[in-house]
């Protein structure tokens, strides 16, 4: 997938312009904040709070000791029957998967989500050397039949309305028309079930894996990960690095929290540990590759972001977001958005490539509170905003302004100056006046606040001169 994080700006002004998609993705952020609530304090805040760090801990742990996790977790995937293999970037993950179809003589293959895919671009490989790829996750689907990109981490296609997918049902699937969803559910089943069972490789991603066991974990809501996991006779899953946790034990606290700060529910409807091929049995594939993935990870990991990598894709901190409740997914121009996008994607793909992400913020702070393993994702935008001038990505105009206003406000007799003046401009201006570049940046959208009659400094002195007198 291409990075367009730079053009944030003017696709977050695209957006703000598209009341459909703005009430879209309110509706869906607002439900699932609201079912977040619910489910993870049911039995009290305490409850919540001491489970939420329980994790913080457990994804800590594994980042402490990840090189010896990895190899644990090789060792035992290995001996599981599992084919291991490693991948630098983004063209060894491709080149990895299309040897893979071609030992194997794969002709189609279905697609369970991974955000990874869409990282390396997978789809697009696989379609270059004429195989068909089929997304399977019905939000995937729908966002593979309109050829866009998945707009959020859990639910692809907040960004549409029932509608919207109805008329791209009748228009590519020749689907009856009907505003019942789950008939329309139900026809695409009908469209993918065929598709299972005619595919020779299965692709998914992976949630965890379990290094003291050698188990592949999957975490989803919809059959369509059983099947693509199961029915064809080869099982390729993308899995990043920092996804390996040490234990089972950790493993279940983490399948706890997952769900409740994802979807809102206490457990997902499917919960899957691979431990191997089945080759043995009727059911199962016969050959299960595991492709660890780095792409950028181990830059990350010796760096003051390494925490970052914590990160279970529970989409909590853009659902709380007031900036991605306003924008969409789409704005932030990568795989990933939202506040974990507007970090790791400058991490990922490199400064210059997405300098506006870490400004995407208010700094409001809920990302970190409803992080359900508590990483500091405002701490981290502000050290990327830093970064960025340090490598002189800030405009001169700003840095100038900035030093203007810390000389003001270093002196006291400057800043009382300067309070005056703005006090008696602010009785002659006009609500929105026009103002120069940047500061038409405020006035172009909102009124000039009023200023109050008397500063805090002149109420002090009053004050002050008060209790003289009464002493």
């Amino acid at each position: 997938m291409d990075v367009k994080a730079r053009d944030f700006i003017p696709a977050a002004q695209v957006a703000l312009s598209d009341p459909a998609l703005r009430a879209a993705v309110k509706r869906a952020t607002d439900t699932a904040a609201k079912k977040r609530l619910a489910t993870m304090f049911w039995a009290g805040r305490a409850h919540g709070e001491a489970l939420r760090q329980q994790a913080a801990q457990a994804r800590r742990r594994a980042l402490r000791d990840l090189p010896a996790l990895l190899e644990q977790a090789e060792a035992a995937m290995t001996a599981n029957g599992i084919q291991v293999l490693w991948a630098a970037d983004g063209d060894e993950v491709r080149r990895l998967v299309l040897d893979i179809a071609a030992r194997h003589e794969v002709r189609r293959a279905v697609k369970s989500k991974s955000m990874i895919s869409e990282e390396v671009a997978l789809n697009h490989a696989l379609q270059a050397h004429d195989i068909d790829v089929l997304e399977t996750d019905l939000g995937e689907f729908i966002v593979q039949l309109s050829g866009e990109t998945p707009s959020h981490i859990v639910t692809p296609v907040i960004h549409k309305s029932k509608e919207t997918i109805r008329d791209l049902f009748v228009r590519e699937l020749d689907m009856p028309p009907t505003d019942d969803a789950e008939a329309m559910t139900q026809f695409a089943r009908g469209h993918l079930r065929r598709a299972f069972l005619e595919a020779d490789m299965g692709i998914s991603g992976g949630n965890f894996i379990i290094a003291e066991t050698g188990a592949l974990c999957l975490v989803t809501n919809e059959g369509n990960g059983r099947m693509v996991t199961s029915l064809p006779r080869v099982h390729v899953a993308l899995v990043g690095i920092e996804k390996v946790i040490a234990t089972v034990e950790d493993y279940a606290t983490l399948t706890q929290i997952l769900p409740r700060s994802s979807t809102g529910q206490t457990m997902t409807v499917y919960t899957q540990m691979i431990h191997g091929p089945r080759a043995a049995d009727e059911d199962g594939p016969e050959h299960v590759y595991v492709i660890l993935v780095d792409n950028g990870r181990s830059d990350i990991y010796p760096t003051d972001y390494a925490e970052a990598l914590a990160c279970i894709r529970c989409g909590a901190c853009l659902n709380a977001c007031p900036v991605y409740e306003a924008t969409g997914g789409h704005a932030y121009g990568w795989v990933y958005s939202g506040p974990i996008g507007a970090v790791i994607t400058p991490l990922l793909t490199g400064l210059e490539n997405a300098s506006p992400l870490p400004h995407a913020s208010s700094l409001c702070g809920l990302c970190k509170e409803v992080c359900p393993v508590d990483i500091d994702l405002p701490r981290m935008l502000l050290d990327l905003r830093r970064d960025l001038d340090e490598a002189g990505h800030t405009p001169p105009v700003w840095k100038w302004g900035i030093r203007g206003w810390a000389m003001v406000a270093r002196s006291p007799r400057l800043f009382g100056l300067a309070a005056r003046a703005a006090g008696l401009g602010g009785r002659f201006l006009p609500p929105r006046p026009p103002l120069p570049p940047p500061l038409n940046g405020w006035t172009r959208t909102r009124d000039l606040p009023e200023f109050a009659p008397k500063s805090f400094r002149q109420l002090w002195a009053e004050r002050q001169k008060a209790g003289k007198r009464d002493d």
